[in-house]
């Protein structure tokens, strides 16, 4: 049993102590999910372009070739590779930006009103920059 005095002030003291070490754990555990979940994105990212290189190369086939059905088909999946991947690069950018938040020690709070970020917003989605109030005011 750890103690920190006697009364109340003792047990203010220790609740404080007790708050300072969960925020280290908290931040342990967000850092090893955003790292983890940066490397999925990476690998996605990779493999989707990857994906849309094969496209163009089956397209730049398809033109000497002639064939319109399979040209728009390569286009429209090449189309849909491209907005794939800018929707991960977007992720990347957000992982980035929250493992630098916890590196700068401002991790789980709004980047536009500096208000603590729910941990079940967290949980959820650990790169959360905005609380929920704020994100659905967004336009």
């Amino acid at each position: 049993m750890i103690t920190c005095g006697g009364g109340r002030a003792g047990r203010r003291r220790a609740s404080r102590g007790l708050r300072l070490l969960l925020p280290s754990m908290d931040n342990e555990q967000a850092r090893a999910r955003l790292l983890a979940e940066r490397a999925e994105v990476e690998g996605l990212l990779r493999d989707t372009e990857r994906a849309g290189q094969e496209d163009r190369e089956t397209e730049d086939d398809v033109a000497e070739t002639g064939d319109i059905e399979d040209a728009a088909a390569s286009l429209t999946a090449e189309g849909q590779d491209d907005s794939v991947a800018e929707t991960l690069r977007e992720r990347l950018d957000a992982l980035n930006r929250a493992l630098k938040r916890l590196d700068d020690g401002t991790y789980g709070r709004s980047v536009r009103s500096g208000l603590p970020i729910p941990e079940e917003r967290l949980e959820a989605d650990p790169a959360a920059e905005l609380t929920i109030e704020e994100a659905r005011a967004r336009p």
